[in-house]
Formats: C-alpha cells, sequence, structure tokens
C-alpha cells in the first residue's frame, strides 16, 4: 500500500511524539533508573522495632528533600528491617538518624533522614542503620485507645464544663490564633534556616544545664524565699490592696511638689555641688567638729547640775564671769586707721575696701591668737595662713609689726605692705593708688606746772588752769565720768 507523502509526515511527527511522550514517562514518572540497582542508586538498611506502618514504595527524605525510597520492608528477627534505596547524586552523612513520620493524619508513612554530624563520611552501598538511631511513630490505634479511655473517665458534666469553658476562653480569638499559628510557622522556617547553629547550641547546652543542676539548693532556697514572700502578701493583701488604692494619690502629690520646687532645685543643687566641694576640702575639720561636738554638749550640760537643786528663786547656768579688761588688749594692727573708719551712726553701706582687713600681728603674738593669721591650711599641713590663696602658694605670712600698736602714719609699716592687704600680683595691687598723705604731726609743748601755761604750735601762750598747781586736788576718777558744774 502506498500512503501519499502527506500521511507519511503525519504519521512520522506522531511516532516522535509519542516517543518522547514515552521517554518522560519512563524516565521522569516511573524512573525507569530507579527500577535497574547499581544504576544511579545504592542501598542502605534501617532496623526498626516495628514497621509503624512504614510500606513499600513510601518515600525518604533528607533535611526536608526526597532523597530515595523505601523498596522493600521486612521482618527480621525481633524488630524489622527497611531497605532504602537513595540517590547516588546526593551525599548524605553517614553519623545521623532515621525517623518514620506520618505525612498526614491518615498516614503515608516516610522516612527522614537527620544528620547528626555534616562531617561524617557519606553512605554508602550496603551500609546499616542501628536499631538506637532509629524511632517510629505512636501507634494511632493505641492513641486513639488511650484518648477514648481517658474521655470516658472524665464526667459528661464536667467535660460539658470543660468543652463550654474552653468555647469562653478561645471564642472570637481566631485572627489572634491565626497570628500565633503563622508567626509559629515563621519561627520554625526561620529555625530550618538555621538548624546547624542551633544543633550546634543544643549540643552545647550542657555546660549552662550542669550549671543549673549544680545551683539547685541555691534556686530550690530562692524558690522557698519566693513563696514565703507570696505568703506574706497573700496575708497583708488588705495592705497591699490599701498601697495600691492610696499609692497614686500619693505619687500625684509628690509630682505636684516637684513641680513647684523645679524652679528652686536645680540651683540647690548647683549650690550644694559648691557646698560638697568645700566639705570634701575641710573633711578632716568637720570630722572634728563633730567629735568635740558630743563633749561640748556634755560640758554645757554640766554647767546647769550644780544648780539644779538650789534653794534660791533662780535656777540657772552656772558660770563664773571673770572679767578681764584689755588683756591682751584689742588688735588694731592691719585695721583701716582711725580717722579712716566709718562713725557706727551711718546707716549706708558703701563698697567694702580692696583687699583683706584682719589682725596682722605676728603668729605667736598673744592679740587675737584665733585671728585669721593663725587658720590651719586644710590642704597643706603644718602651715597656717589668713587666706586660701596663700595657704596654695608659696607665700608665707609676714607680720605688719611686733604686734603692738606703733607711733606715726597708721598706714605706714616695717614691711612695707599696704594696708588692707592686697593679694600679691591682683589688678587691685598693681594698680593701686599711692598712699593718702600723712596727717599732720601732733604738736607737742612743755607747759609750765605752776601756771599751766604752754607755747602753742602758732607761737600765742595758751593757759590750761587744770595743769597748774592750783588746780582742784580732790577730783577723782569718778568726777571725769560726770559733766562739769553749770
Amino acid at each position: 500500500m502506498r500512503l501519499e507523502r502527506r500521511v507519511r509526515i503525519k504519521l512520522a511527527v506522531f511516532a516522535a511524539v509519542s516517543a518522547v511522550a514515552i521517554a518522560v514517562t519512563v524516565f521522569g514518572y516511573i524512573k525507569l533508573s530507579s527500577l535497574v540497582p547499581g544504576v544511579g542508586q545504592y542501598t542502605v538498611t534501617v532496623q526498626l522495632p516495628e514497621s509503624g506502618g512504614l510500606y513499600k514504595s513510601g518515600n525518604v527524605t533528607y533535611r526536608g528533600s526526597e532523597v530515595g525510597r523505601v523498596v522493600d520492608v521486612r521482618v527480621a528477627g525481633t524488630g524489622v528491617e527497611a531497605e532504602l534505596s537513595l540517590k547516588s547524586d546526593i551525599e548524605i552523612p553517614s553519623d545521623l538518624d532515621a525517623e518514620v513520620h506520618s505525612q498526614s493524619a491518615i498516614g503515608e508513612q516516610y522516612v527522614a533522614l537527620l544528620p547528626r554530624n555534616g562531617n561524617a563520611r557519606p553512605l554508602r552501598e550496603g551500609d546499616v542503620i542501628p536499631r538506637e538511631r532509629t524511632s517510629v511513630p505512636s501507634d494511632i490505634n493505641s492513641l486513639l485507645d488511650a484518648t477514648n479511655t481517658a474521655l470516658g473517665a472524665i464526667p459528661r458534666d464536667n467535660l460539658k464544663t470543660v468543652v463550654d469553658e474552653s468555647y469562653t476562653a478561645i471564642g472570637g480569638l481566631g485572627p489572634e490564633l491565626s497570628r500565633i499559628v503563622k508567626g509559629s510557622t515563621t519561627l520554625a522556617i526561620d529555625a530550618r534556616k538555621e538548624l546547624l547553629p542551633l544543633i550546634d547550641l543544643i549540643d552545647q547546652s550542657g555546660p549552662v544545664l550542669d550549671s543549673q543542676a549544680d545551683s539547685a539548693d541555691s534556686i530550690q532556697a530562692w524558690a522557698a524565699n519566693l513563696a514565703d514572700l507570696t505568703g506574706q502578701l497573700e496575708k497583708q493583701d488588705s495592705a497591699v490592696a490599701g498601697i495600691l488604692e492610696k499609692g497614686p494619690p500619693a505619687a500625684e502629690e509628690v509630682r505636684q511638689l516637684f513641680e513647684r520646687v523645679r524652679p528652686t532645685v536645680p540651683i540647690l543643687l548647683a549650690n550644694l555641688v559648691t557646698v560638697g566641694d568645700v566639705a570634701i576640702t575641710y573633711q578632716d575639720n568637720i570630722e572634728q567638729l563633730l567629735v568635740l561636738l558630743p563633749q561640748g554638749t556634755a560640758i554645757m550640760g554640766g554647767g546647769v547640775v550644780p544648780n539644779l537643786h538650789a534653794k534660791q528663786d533662780y535656777q540657772g547656768f552656772y558660770l563664773d564671769f571673770n572679767l578681764n579688761l584689755n588683756v591682751p588688749p584689742p588688735c588694731t594692727t592691719g585695721f583701716l586707721p582711725a580717722q579712716q573708719r566709718r562713725p557706727a551712726s551711718e546707716v549706708d553701706y558703701p563698697k567694702r575696701p580692696e583687699g583683706d582687713l584682719y589682725c596682722r600681728v605676728p603668729q605667736d603674738s598673744p592679740l587675737s591668737v584665733r585671728g585669721a593669721r593663725n587658720v590651719p591650711c586644710t590642704t597643706v599641713p603644718g602651715k597656717r595662713a589668713p587666706t586660701v590663696k596663700m595657704c596654695e602658694s608659696d607665700e608665707n605670712y609676714v607680720p605688719l609689726n611686733d604686734g603692738y600698736n606703733w607711733k606715726g602714719d597708721p598706714n605706714a609699716t616695717v614691711t612695707g605692705q599696704s594696708v588692707p592687704q592686697l593679694p600679691p600680683g591682683s589688678p587691685a595691687a598693681l594698680q593701686a593708688a599711692p598712699p593718702p598723705a600723712s596727717p599732720p604731726p601732733i604738736a607737742a609743748a612743755a607747759y609750765d606746772p605752776a601756771t599751766g601755761t604752754y607755747l602753742g604750735p602758732d607761737g600765742r601762750v595758751y593757759t590750761q588752769a587744770n595743769l597748774a598747781h592750783s588746780a582742784d586736788q580732790t577730783k577723782t576718777w569718778q568726777s571725769m565720768l560726770l559733766p562739769p558744774s553749770p
């Protein structure tokens, strides 16, 4: 039979398409290579305590990917052996665990290969995964029987209560539960991506767990103390409730207090910083004061004891005042001269003069022994000076004179120092005006005691009657205090 050329072309195209479809079916779907032993496959035996529902042609996975199939499941001695046919182009570490899992609730068991050490040698033909490294899922029938027994042991009314309360607890929480499931899935996926670090973390968690085991006594004591604390809180429930009720109003009052003092507190704290710096510098002095304060208080208290049971109407402080006037005399050295002092009747407040005014006599003088010149230098032990600058410098205290009033110009000193004392190198000391003109000297003249006459500076003769011998000799010191008779 002779076919037309067009028909022959169609038959040739059909034959080619059929051949391609058959090849795809044989090699892609049926996987003919897996049916031929030794071609792209190798065989591994898994020892199981029981089949666990595993069946022939079940899948074998490695890290979630299919790497082979179960080619045989057979009884061997006291257990079961499953023969796995694995792909040769995928290297699987020999140090691994084999677990039988269910793909879904209705079964579809498969074998999951879980590596324990990624650096172990690859599996080879004829390798055996021992029974201690395998596991199978629990029997679903036993699980259902146990669940049925457990549910049968629960009274029906209580079971209904559990169901109703469960509905009340999770009713309407579908979106939240969905987010929890979605988040758990995302977490599981991320954990899968970081599987090796997680495995290392689990492997290295031994020291941490050992430390917890070693500190079990401390943890137990902490738990016991926590139980005591919660017990005390339970007993003091009313007091705790009172604190919770009255705490917010009290906190509000405190907040308002801080709001009121907010403008002044920063200034106060800034001033306290300065006070703190001074207190640190004079820490030893403050400590000495605190040491002497109790003794001084005791002495002052002891002054009341002698008159405590006195028969007189007045019972007061027992103290004897022994007045020693001008012993020693007042110190005027280093202060303004008399002609520059302001009268006590003036009430204005002019600017104080530049420099320091204090008793400037020798440090061992009996005048004003507790004056500024004898203040101990805190930062320089053994040194005494009237100012901090002099304490912290190489300058030593130099007195004006021997400690007693001198004649002549009050501003003229033996050492040439100024009154008031200006700090060395200060602008006021560098630009100090020349000292004021000396007051006219006091005139002195001899008088005649017989007549009481004397020659004055102007050349005239004056008479002072009370200087003559004829003056009243009966006058006493009391008459000097009385006004003259009219």
